[in-house]
């Protein structure tokens, strides 16, 4: 009997350690009185110690502690629990509390019988994680198409289900789809891909593809389908805007009155358009995947497809069309990019066939334009001088009859003034119309103004008006036509001074201003006079226009802008109507024209003067002056 005991103490024992489940006895003081192996690699050696601090890492009893109740009331309980293993890590156990009885039917010991249940927790909240945050609708439909589970991103876009039906969730339908991938599944037991269009819950289209699955009882049958549905709304959207690009490229390209080729980084056409094959005459199959017919744009081809250059070149040119006509043209070239590579480059080509024709109609009218208006200048003007030689013809012929020295005089007075129109109107036509390029010398342009200022002070003065200089500092002397200047100068200081007479404004002034500014002289002429008005301004200089009636050519204003620009120079004026006139005129001084050797170098020396009126107050001609009022 003793061996018997013996032999099955030792079994229990035995049973005791290898059992595959941790076992741990405890006191009623919470002390760890024995365990088995499995319990001791999970835990750790926990004998002497206390349950809670060996389990659960904790200082003090747990609250609710099942065993304490268990010890309280005798009952088994079976529960879950989390602990911390030997080396800190948190477990998970299914956890069955069974009380140990004395002899005299006291519990006395309760052993606490753990499973491991760490891997299976964390593999269904790896499942949880999965299904709840994967980027796609997820749904669990039963054979009521009911949805019985669905993951975050279904709830957000179409509502928490509640029960309802998969066709009202996702279309809002009160009836089954009619082609419906769930019932194909529960049909067949097999996967289905469809493409469909959903409402949302806030009322908006949502495209989506529907992957249906089976989901297997253990007994084979198909108690539930797995809906998993990748949105594709924005890539739907990108889809329409992209076939709307492609649409509205092709209408513009087509349709653009510009030959327009795009080519490969291989310099191969890829793209064209209609206008191209108008312009070189060639089908759209000859230039497509082939070279550009002509080797006129090989440089603009190999500066930005070859060579790298992200230039937008615009250049005009002339290519040769299949028939060997020679077309001018104006390129607009650049590179394309696509990421951080190259494309290719684009062409835009536009055929300037009709506007050259058009520009040699517009030259040709403005020449008939012109030549008209010189005649018939020309013909008012020589049909005033006769009027007045006739006028001074008849009062000398009858102050002759009548032997009226003072009807004489004032006739023969007539017809001088007359004979001088004659000589400045062809004075004024050959220095506006000869070629001669300017008597280059070195000039001085502040004695100059100072002797232009001399000339015409006293004349000025004897009419109120005030006309002073501003000379600002100490200007060099440079290469310029010293007569040519002072023409120019003479004609704006003439119009000014007429300007001054016709204005209303009291106390009028002239001023001419010389200066240097950023490697330009300037010449400044300005007055508070008249002004010109928009009509004026416009036709300031245009040939024979002039506001001085019989008393002006026309030619002024042109004869100064011709100067200028013999000089390398540019006039610009402002005017505003009872204000008054500043022209300004800018000679650059790596423009001004160079010195023959061997020139003068006095600006003094060799300058004619024209010849001044009776008073003394001009120096030319009141006809050979610009004849706009400044």
């Amino acid at each position: 009997m003793t061996a018997t005991l013996t032999r099955t103490d030792l079994s229990r024992a035995a049973l005791f350690e290898e059992m595959p489940c941790g076992i741990v006895i405890v006191d009623r003081s919470l002390t760890v009185v024995d365990h088995n192996r499995a319990f001791a690699d999970v835990f750790g050696d926990s004998k002497g110690t206390s349950c809670f601090l060996a389990t659960r890492g904790r200082s003090e009893p747990c609250p609710a502690c099942p065993a304490q109740l268990t010890f309280a009331d005798g009952q088994t309980r079976v529960l879950e629990q989390t602990g911390v293993d030997r080396q800190g890590r948190p477990t998970y156990n299914l956890v069955q509390i069974t009380p140990i009885h004395g002899t005299a039917g006291e519990v006395s010991l309760v052993a606490a019988i753990t499973t491991d249940l760490t891997a299976t927790k964390r593999m269904q909240r790896e499942y949880q994680t999965l299904f709840e945050k994967v980027p796609c609708f997820v749904a669990v439909i039963n054979r009521d198409y009911r949805v019985v589970k669905a993951n975050e991103m279904f709830r957000r876009v179409f509502g928490k289900p509640g029960g309802q039906p998969c066709y009202e969730l996702y279309k809002h339908r009160r009836q089954r789809c009619v082609e419906c991938p769930a019932e194909q599944t529960f049909l067949d037991g097999k996967p289905h891909t469809t493409s469909e269009i959903g409402i949302t819950r806030e009322g908006k289209p949502a495209h989506y593809v529907v992957f249906t699955a089976p989901f297997l009882r253990s007994d084979g049958e198909i108690s539930h389908v797995i809906e998993m549905a990748l949105d594709v709304t924005e890539m739907h959207k990108l889809e329409e805007e992209l076939s709307q690009a492609n649409a509205l490229r092709e209408v513009l390209v087509e349709k653009a009155p510009y030959a327009i080729v795009l080519l490969d980084t291989s310099k191969r056409v890829v793209l064209t358009n209609a206008a191209a094959e108008k312009l070189w005459g060639l089908s759209r199959e000859k230039l497509l995947g082939g070279r550009l017919p002509h080797h006129a744009l090989s440089p603009c081809i190999d500066r930005l497809v070859g060579t790298g250059s992200d230039e937008c070149l615009i250049n005009e040119t002339t290519i040769e069309a299949d028939g060997g006509e020679n077309v001018p043209v104006r390129i607009a070239a650049f590179r394309l990019h696509q990421n951080e590579g190259t494309m290719g480059a684009a062409f835009m080509l536009q055929d300037l066939r009709e506007i050259r024709q058009l520009e040699r109609e517009k030259l040709d009218a403005e020449r008939f334009a012109a030549v008209g208006q010189a005649v018939a200048g020309l013909a008012h003007g020589i049909k005033n001088i006769l009027t007045g030689l006739e006028g001074g013809m008849y009062v000398t012929s009858t102050g002759l009859k009548k032997r009226d020295e003072e009807r004489v005089s004032r006739g023969w007075e007539m017809l001088e003034r007359n004979l001088g129109r004659i000589s400045s109107l062809a004075k004024s036509l050959l220095a506006f119309s000869r070629g001669d390029t300017p008597k280059v010398e070195l000039v001085d342009p502040g004695k100059l103004v100072r002797e232009i200022i001399a000339l015409f002070e006293e004349g000025a003065e004897q009419h109120g008006i005030r006309l002073t200089s501003e000379i600002q500092g100490e200007i060099a002397p440079a290469n310029m036509d010293a007569e040519g200047l002072h023409t120019c100068l003479a004609n704006l200081i003439s119009n000014a001074l007429d300007a001054c007479l016709v204005s209303r404004n009291t106390g009028c002034a002239i001023t001419v201003r010389l200066t240097e500014l950023e490697g330009a002289i300037v010449l400044e002429v300005a007055d508070t006079g008249c002004g010109m008005d928009y009509e004026v301004k416009q036709r300031a200089f245009t040939s024979f226009f002039t506001t001085k009636g019989a008393g002006g050519t026309g030619l002024g204003l042109l004869l100064t802008r011709k100067i200028v620009q013999q000089h390398g120079g540019t006039v610009t004026f402002e005017s505003t109507p009872g204000t008054g006139t500043t022209f300004r005129l800018r000679f650059p001084r790596a423009n001004l024209p160079k010195r023959a050797p061997g020139g003068e170098e006095n600006a003094s020396q060799g300058r004619e003067r024209a010849p001044c009126d009776p008073d003394g107050t001009r120096s030319v001609n009141p006809d050979e002056g610009g004849d706009a009022p400044a």
